[in-house]
């Protein structure tokens, strides 16, 4: 699209999470009117680490926000696959480190969502704006929140995650899907590592039933601490124990062990694993999705948030390189949606039927099942 076009274009984000923020950024570098509605009253990211691959860290420097990330992360040169008991299996570079000539960069969730709505202008993000419909009118849309007010845009941008209310009315009513696993996640301090933190790379015990991923965040003193295990239960915040933290852990390495023990419960978040069967169609001629409300995928190649990242680049490069704002967002779909669509069906491979039998004997596999397999590039 010429300049001109774009800087009389009116674009409205749902949502403030990773793919609403890089979205704003993003288009809001074409000259575009962004702006960006959020449902919370206030912005906070829960949770722990992520690793942010080569290419997203390429999309920041393209934006001029490398190094406001870089402040906040750790550079990463490659990752680990081990057993329970720390028996080496993979020790392997990250993907894309050639190729764009970045590292991965560790980062808290908290950490990142903040330096990434912190380069956004003031007054760009609205809160308290929980979105009740939206109307395709062809050449522009209109929102309805349910404080009462309306928003009509020439484009929306849904990124309002795995319950998108945008992707819910317009394009398909993909409910989100249990993965048969448990997430329990907790920041701890390196000090109460048990000398586990010793250089700034990811490492994953594999053990029965059960994934740990200790992912150091060494430029704020802390590792990210994940235990991923199967289990029926399918409530979205469930509630457990210590012990049944510690059940999960049986035969890991001690050192793995003792963390668990240690941990504060009242710091660990929980929840069930979802995610969604992919979605037929992105985008409408005014209407378009990104990150999880297009593509919501398993946690275990560590590609939800570069995917949104991702998207947000794309999407940007097709306004700017299409001749309207519908051929641009064909043309966003047809360059993003076979990535996610393979990241989707690579996180689901995992667990077999004998794996989840000895876990719990009687116990059919999800049909979303979680992946064993090393991380991937996108």
């Amino acid at each position: 699209m010429q300049s001109a076009d774009l800087k009389n274009l009116n674009i409205a984000v749902v949502g403030a999470g990773y793919g609403g923020a890089a979205a704003a950024k993003a288009l809001s570098l074409l000259g575009a009117t962004v702006n960006v509605y959020e449902q919370a009253s206030q912005i906070r990211e829960v949770g722990a680490g992520i690793g942010l691959r080569p290419s997203t860290m390429d999309r920041f420097r393209q934006w001029g926000i490398f190094d406001t990330i870089a402040k906040v992360s750790s550079p990463s040169d490659y990752f680990e696959i081990l057993t329970a008991t720390a028996d080496p299996i993979l020790k392997e570079a990250w993907p894309e480190i050639d190729l764009f000539g970045e590292k991965t960069h560790l980062i808290h969730r908290g950490d990142f969502i903040e330096a990434l709505l912190g380069v956004l202008p003031e007054g760009m993000v609205r809160l308290g704006h929980r979105l009740e419909s939206v109307k395709d009118e062809g050449e522009a849309a209109t929102l309805t929140f349910a404080n009462g007010e309306s928003v009509t845009a020439d484009l929306v941008v849904g990124a309002d995650g795995i319950k998108s209310v945008v992707r819910e009315r317009l394009f398909g009513d993909n409910q989100p899907v249990f993965s048969g696993e448990h997430a329990y996640r907790a920041v701890i301090s390196v000090d109460d590592a048990h000398g586990m933190a010793v250089d700034d790379n990811l490492r994953m015990y594999i053990g029965r039933g059960t994934k740990v991923y200790f992912l150091p965040l060494r430029h704020r003193g802390q590792v990210s601490f994940d235990i991923t295990a199967l289990c029926p239960e399918s409530t979205w915040a469930p509630k457990v124990t210590k012990d049944d933290l510690l059940k999960t852990v049986e035969g890991f390495d001690e050192r793995i062990v003792n963390i668990t023990r240690e941990l504060d419960m009242d710091a660990v978040n929980c929840r069930a694993v979802y995610d969604i069967d992919p979605v037929g169609t992105w985008h409408s001629d005014s209407v378009v999705l990104v990150g999880d409300a297009a593509h919501s995928m398993l946690h275990h190649q560590g590609q939800g948030a570069n995917s949104a990242i991702l998207d947000a680049g794309a999407l940007a490069d097709a306004l700017a390189e299409a001749g309207s704002v519908s051929e641009a967002l064909a043309r966003y779909q047809a360059v993003r949606k076979p990535v996610t669509d393979e990241l989707q069906r690579i996180s689901r491979q995992g667990w077999t039927a004998d794996e989840v039998n000895d876990v719990f004997p009687g116990q059919k596999p999800a049909s979303q099942k979680p992946s064993s397999q090393k991380p991937q590039g996108a």
